[in-house]
């Protein structure tokens, strides 16, 4: 909003695409900015962090101007991704789609991880459980690719625990704000924010 930011640039006839996770209400914002300017606006946020993006198997999760999105899903947003939704002309559907998908990701792999340490705690193979896992009805991608990583302790990010969190975070608040029960996921960003406040 500065005079070198992005909605200095936009004028009638130009286009944003914004493939950010922000709260519901800055996305909305963003949108009437650029249109009140004589653009058009696209929120645009994606499913997948750097494999997917390097891979261009990123998920794009669209609302805005129906017609920005059929400019570009096949002419953009293909090269980076291998799909891409439109949920609705008014903004902010993608975002809140974007934190469904986001906080059951935080959920799952917290519950993942509890797993994985009980299964040590009792003296299983966690090795052999993340086969067994991969094998069954529960079997999913991220835990294939996070389970080995857990066993090793390498915590090296592909998504930053303080982007997690803040997503945890939203996902809960718009339950709220909707009067939804969220109970099990709160758990798990209660957790979350506990390991950002742990400097240990």
């Amino acid at each position: 909003e500065s005079d070198t930011g992005v909605l200095a640039g936009v004028s009638a006839g130009k286009s944003i695409v914004d493939c950010a996770t922000l709260a519901e209400a800055d996305m909305v914002r963003m949108n009437t900015q650029v249109v009140e300017k004589g653009g058009r606006f696209l929120e645009a946020p994606v499913s997948g962090s750097k494999g997917p993006a390097a891979m261009g198997q990123l998920v794009f999760l669209c609302a805005g101007s129906e017609d920005l999105f059929n400019e570009v899903k096949n002419d953009g947003l293909n090269v980076m991704g291998k799909a891409s939704h439109f949920f609705a002309t008014t903004v902010g559907y993608g975002t809140r789609a974007k934190l469904v998908v986001n906080s059951l990701m935080g959920t799952m792999l917290a519950a993942f991880s509890e797993g994985l340490a009980l299964s040590e705690s009792v003296g299983l193979d966690p090795s052999k459980m993340v086969e067994v896992i991969g094998q069954g009805a529960i079997q999913s991608p991220m835990y294939n690719l996070k389970g080995p990583k857990m066993i090793v302790k390498d915590h090296a990010p592909n998504f930053p625990l303080k982007h997690a969190h803040k997503d945890m975070k939203l996902a809960c608040e718009m339950a709220e704000a909707n009067n939804m029960e969220f109970s099990i996921t709160g758990q798990a960003e209660k957790l979350y924010r506990e390991a950002r406040e742990d400097t240990d």
